[in-house]
């Protein structure tokens, strides 16, 4: 890969006033020792503050930066879909304007890209302002992500992260309104490396995300990325028949089988209980098939593409 090559950093803004003179000279800095061009995208998520105000005297000062402006607050995820579209750079790397992904570590993402890796990937190891409840909540997602995710997942991976133009061409076929950033970029694949950091405690403010959008956002991550929780209904439908239905069997053949030999005296309350459970159970078997043709429309409606291309030689793209 040659030296000189376009960089687009992405960088989406929510009420972020405050923190914003301390980035515009941290992203001057981390750009100096860039060798090749850098441009700086904001992407204004809809902000009630002065953010969009600054970020565009910014832009009339520094010819590198460009602001793109959204019309109301649409969440992170949609204002960092909409900046990596806006990005002309042969490599965009997104990050948070709260200075947690220090802009000092940006040369290691493009050191790492420049050596052959197309999705280099931000590792947090510590965070210093991160409360208890927060480090427990993310280690949870994650344990519980890499049981039931359909591709790999990294822990403690942040959005933190540059991408090759192959692969923001790639992403940009992606139609998913409700989406995990990080999640579609595993899903394409391609080949990566890791770049560990230590998040700072953030200069000014607290983070935008509430306990409820937290929430959100890793129901999101588990349903974008496993089938898992819709056939949940199907896996204990099959557990309790198979258990209810031994049970079943065992109390026909010792009661009225063999005449209680166990003096076990199941009641006929006992024997209704057994049936009511394995008729639930059947039920719930029934749910599960159901899931099986929810999932598939679930993917029918994603409209994921089918695959991923890296390379074309001697052949054009086919016509959307």
């Amino acid at each position: 890969m040659d030296g000189k090559r376009r960089i687009s950093l992405v960088i989406p803004v929510y009420n972020e006033s405050a923190n914003l003179p301390a980035l515009f000279v941290a992203l001057r800095d981390a750009a100096a020792t860039v060798d090749g061009d850098v441009e700086f995208l904001f992407v204004d998520d809809g902000s009630g503050d002065d953010s969009l105000a600054r970020l565009e005297a910014f832009a009339a000062e520094e010819p590198r930066a460009k602001v793109v402006g959204l019309a109301r607050n649409f969440g992170k995820e949609i204002a960092v879909t909409a900046g990596i579209r806006h990005a002309t750079g042969d490599a965009c790397l997104t990050m948070d304007a709260d200075l947690q992904h220090p802009p000092a570590m940006i040369g290691a993402f493009v050191d790492a890209w420049r050596g052959g890796a197309e999705v280099v990937v931000g590792v947090r190891t510590k965070q210093e302002d991160a409360p208890l409840w927060r480090r427990a909540g993310s280690a949870a997602f994650y344990h519980v992500l890499s049981r039931i995710s359909e591709t790999p997942v990294t822990r403690d991976a942040t959005d933190f992260r540059l991408m090759d133009r192959v692969v923001i061409d790639e992403f940009n076929r992606f139609t998913e309104r409700r989406r995990m950033t990080r999640a579609l970029i595993d899903w394409l694949g391609f080949r990566r490396a890791y770049v560990s950091f230590e998040a700072p405690a953030r200069p000014n403010g607290r983070s935008r995300y509430s306990f409820l959008k937290l929430v959100r956002l890793a129901a999101s991550g588990f349903v974008s990325q496993s089938l898992f929780p819709l056939k949940i209904a199907g896996y204990l439908g099959v557990l309790i028949t198979l258990f209810s239905g031994a049970f079943g069997l065992f109390i026909l053949v010792e009661k009225y089988g063999l005449h209680d030999p166990l003096a076990l005296n199941f009641s006929g309350t006992a024997i209704l209980a057994v049936i009511n459970l394995f008729l639930i159970g059947i039920v719930l078997c029934c749910l599960g098939l159901i899931a099986l043709y929810v999932a598939n429309i679930h993917a029918e409606v994603a409209n994921r593409p089918l695959y991923a291309v890296r390379v074309r030689r001697g052949v054009d793209a086919p016509g959307v």
